[in-house]
């Protein structure tokens, strides 16, 4: 199951050095909706390499705020503590998968 970003700890995360995988969605966002599952899978796949969760940007706004989230879903990849890619839009398992890889 995906990790559980929230305000409080989602700068902690980022700031480990590991890669951090955000992605920030909402409940009422069917595509968001849709992605759950695949994030859910991308995270028990890698495990321990990479922290990969889930940011509700209805229920937290700091880090949608600091990096103008305009749409959802808006998927953030940092890496030794700084923002390195951002992917916009529903996005398939192969494409996430290519993505932390190529960030690994």
């Amino acid at each position: 199951m995906a990790f559980q970003f929230t305000d409080e700890n989602v700068k902690e995360s980022i700031a480990s050095g590991k890669l951090v995988v955000v992605d920030c969605w909402a409940t009422w966002c069917g595509p968001c909706v849709r992605m759950s599952p695949i994030i859910d899978e991308v995270a028990e796949e890698f495990g321990d390499k990479a922290i990969i969760g889930k940011y509700n940007v209805d229920e937290q706004n700091d880090l949608s705020s600091e990096y103008r989230i305009m749409s959802i879903p808006t998927i953030l990849f940092f890496k030794d503590g700084k923002l390195v890619d951002r992917l916009a839009g529903s996005q398939s398992k192969a494409t996430l998968d290519e993505k932390i890889n190529s960030l690994l």
